[in-house]
């Protein structure tokens, strides 16, 4: 699945959460779930696909991106519950 989005990985309900921006979603997230990229979402165990936003373009999902950082983690579990009110891991959805 190569288009521009923007993610939100969480290590489970409520936990640890991380932002991010891929051209390439399904791959971008398997890195994540299988420890391929050493860093943040490795240290904090964030496997879990939580939210997502498909764009047009790169520069759409970037600007997306820093707006969705910016935010309080408030603002990001009220994105995360309205898309995903299970916080159900939705990498296996992209398939």
């Amino acid at each position: 699945m190569r288009q521009p989005a923007v993610y939100i990985m969480a290590s489970g309900r409520n936990g640890t959460l991380y932002t991010g921006v891929t051209a390439n979603l399904s791959r971008r997230v398997h890195e994540h779930r299988e420890g391929l990229l050493p860093g943040f979402t490795t240290r904090y165990r964030c496997k879990h696909l939580v939210w997502y936003e498909m764009h047009a373009t790169m520069l759409d999902a970037i600007a997306r991106e820093k707006q969705t950082k910016a935010g309080s983690r408030d603002a990001k579990r009220v994105m995360i519950e309205a898309f995903n009110p299970d916080w159900r891991d939705l990498y296996d959805d992209l398939a």
